[in-house]
């Protein structure tokens, strides 16, 4: 089988939600990047104790990569943790087109986002027959900048599930938009480093976002998950009504 260098997504903080998949290569590698300002200790502990450990958050990405392309050349089973999942904010790809410029493959293992994990701790369902069935995943304009077709408004105006990464330092711009389209009351799961020792979730209603966070002193490590699905009241869904037939009940 051809080595390849393994771009894993840990999750947002608890190690009890790694995949399986995801803890054998943990298991097994012998040098781990990882994210140290965003993956928690506990995970690089199912480590063995002779693999290298290498912290990523005070490094460049050409850094990065030459270490993992070194290591790789010496013979040796190189991952790059990420938290959430690594296709969500990860800079991913550009680290994979490097890799790819020295004929070195590679693969992605999913992971948990934090907004998953946030709504299931308010055993929240985002999409509610006849409220909403779209869930979209983005984020505040900032240093980074946004398409102009994705703006917050643009998006805003679905009236959907939204969840907003890396926003906590644009909150008031961010909940006067939403205050546009969604009603004061829609509530608001805030989640602050989901899943670590010291995270915790809040429920909240939009019109108390920005004075809710600014209380927090929230600028990092924060996702807003804004729905008119959470506490609705749940339409009945089509899927197990009796009248409803499917492939597997016709009768």
């Amino acid at each position: 089988m051809d080595k390849k260098i393994s771009f894993i997504g840990v999750g947002p903080g608890d190690p009890d939600l790694l995949t399986i998949k995801a803890l054998k290569k943990i298991k097994s590698a012998d040098v781990i990047l990882w994210a140290d300002s965003l993956i928690p200790k506990k995970i690089i502990n199912f480590s063995h104790e002779d693999s290298e450990k290498i912290k990523t958050s005070n490094l460049t990405l050409e850094k990065i990569t030459s270490i993992m392309i070194e290591r790789f050349n010496e013979g040796k089973t190189v991952i790059r943790l990420h938290d959430g999942d690594p296709c969500l904010y990860g800079a991913v790809k550009e680290q994979i087109n490097i890799l790819k410029k020295r004929n070195i493959s590679s693969e992605v293992i999913p992971g948990v986002s934090a907004f998953q994990i946030a709504a299931a701790y308010h055993q929240a369902e985002l999409t509610i027959p006849e409220i909403t069935q779209t869930i979209i995943l983005t984020r505040a304009g900032g240093r980074t900048g946004m398409p102009e077709k994705e703006s917050l408004k643009d998006l805003a105006r679905h009236k959907s599930s939204l969840c907003l990464y890396l926003s906590a330092r644009h909150i008031k711009s961010s909940q006067k938009t939403l205050l546009e389209f969604y009603p004061p009351e829609t509530k608001v799961i805030v989640g602050y480093r989901v899943s670590w020792d010291d995270g915790w979730t809040s429920l909240i209603e939009l019109k108390d976002m920005e004075k809710f966070t600014l209380e927090k002193g929230l600028i990092r490590t924060t996702i807003f998950i804004v729905s008119p699905a959470i506490d609705s009241e749940a339409n009945r869904s089509n899927l197990y009504d009796p009248s409803y037939k499917h492939l597997f009940r016709n009768k």
